[in-house]
């Protein structure tokens, strides 16, 4: 699917593979801290923990003389998930906590104060940025269909920008509309 959406939840859109991701940045290693932290059945995780490393999102490294223990480390591709993990967490906490509030936060290591929700910023002046000052346009791998579909939210988009410069309509104008 030509979707970074779709391709994205392709690698970690399952529900153990987020919390195996949200443990190892806990600094979980080991596939018994993983099995024993989050209460998954060895046969889930051990096919959970094999995807991640085909992904190239965790790497297995050797941990004792023999080979046997093995460790599980997040590479960059993994480490570049962590804004994810906090924006689901953060959005949890205030859309989904326990009545008791969240049972984790995240706090910066230096200050230990909480850190700020995550947002959306311009990248021209920094400011945040809202939903609807926000929009889709094509990227270089768009296809046909999705150049078609960009270039119908454009006029969408035109179309409300120059009904709001016309001003209030009245229902009667606006019924000879439809």
């Amino acid at each position: 699917m030509s979707c970074s959406i779709a391709r994205s939840l392709e690698q970690i859109g399952e529900w153990w593979t987020l919390l195996i991701i949200r443990e190892a940045f806990f600094g979980t290693r080991r596939f018994g801290a993983f099995q024993a932290n989050l209460g998954i059945a060895p046969n889930v995780l051990t096919q959970r923990l094999q995807d991640l490393v085909a992904h190239g999102i965790l790497e297995i490294t050797a941990s004792s003389e023999n080979g046997r223990a093995l460790d599980y480390g997040l590479t960059d591709k993994g480490r570049d998930l962590f804004p994810i993990i906090v924006a689901l967490a953060q959005w949890g906490d205030r859309h989904a906590a326990a009545p008791e509030g969240p049972p984790v936060r995240i706090v910066e290591r230096r200050s230990g104060e909480d850190i700020e929700p995550i947002t959306l910023r311009s990248s021209g002046d920094g400011r945040a940025l809202g939903l609807h000052e926000v929009t889709v346009a094509p990227g270089p791998g768009a296809t046909p269909q999705q150049l078609a579909y960009f270039e119908r939210v454009r006029q969408r988009q035109a179309e409300k920008a120059a009904a709001r410069e016309s001003g209030p309509q009245t229902q009667d104008q606006n019924d000879r509309k439809v």
